[in-house]
């Protein structure tokens, strides 16, 4: 039997409600979206990586990027995001498709293929996770990625309706901020265990508003001068010894 094809989608919109353009906002001298692409290319268990933006004149500059950066560029519905992303990996040929929002600015290529792995070994449709804290997984918020068949992406696409459903893509299989599955019977949800030396749920790695983009700004320039492909134990090496002790108040 083949393996099934895992297609990741970064999502990415110039229109942003917090922090307006953070898409192309500079992270030492590449915008946020390039340097996302830049890691994700490094994953192995990946087939295909889809940069997938609206399709308005203000978002064009994002599909230049992602040309720029060699991946698959689709341009959607700009608030329905079930239809981006289903018109997006059907062109793809996709039996899993991943999730990544485009402000997880320090996305972990061994950790996406791990949930890529977990999931193809599942033995039905359902929903992985390692994006952030799901159950007790220990994982910092923004390093993973989310795993879902394509399949429930196009039954999620004829019945779920609700506009935060439309908008949110993963409130169609499950909800982080309460924990809870939208409908277990029909899409399980599973996680895996983050390795003991990075599990640090405590951290958080996005970039929604401009205080969150001065820290990644900062640690950008302390960590990619002196390895481009910096770990996740090197952000967490930074935070403790250089960044807490000077900003005692995060």
């Amino acid at each position: 039997m083949a393996e099934k094809r895992v297609v990741l989608v970064i999502q990415a919109r110039m229109g942003s409600t917090r922090l307006p353009g953070k898409s192309m906002m500079d992270l030492t001298g590449a915008p946020l979206v390039g340097r996302i692409l830049e890691r994700v290319k490094r994953c192995r268990r990946i087939d295909e990586i889809v940069l997938a933006i609206p399709d308005t004149p203000t978002d064009a500059v994002l599909g230049e990027v992602g040309r720029q950066y060699g991946v698959t560029v689709f341009a959607g519905s700009e608030n329905d995001l079930v239809e981006r992303y289903y018109q997006a990996v059907l062109a793809a040929g996709a039996d899993i498709v991943g999730r990544l929002p485009a402000d997880n600015a320090t996305p972990e290529p061994a950790e996406i293929d791990r949930i890529a792995d977990h999931h193809r070994g599942l033995s039905r449709p359902g929903f992985s996770s390692n994006l952030t804290l799901v159950g007790d997984n220990g994982y910092p918020d923004g390093i993973g990625a989310e795993m879902f068949d394509f399949s429930l992406l196009a039954e999620a696409r004829e019945k779920h309706t609700d506009p935060r459903q439309r908008e949110h893509v993963h409130l169609n299989f499950f909800d982080y901020s309460t924990q809870t599955p939208v409908d277990a019977a029909w899409c399980p949800i599973s996680t895996i265990p983050c390795p003991r030396e990075f599990a640090r749920p405590d951290l958080v790695l996005d970039v929604n508003t401009e205080a969150q983009y001065i820290f990644m700004r900062a640690l950008y320039e302390a960590l990619y001068p002196r390895n481009p492909q910096f770990h996740i134990t090197d952000i967490i090496a930074w935070y403790d010894t250089v960044y807490r002790p000077s900003h005692p108040n995060t």
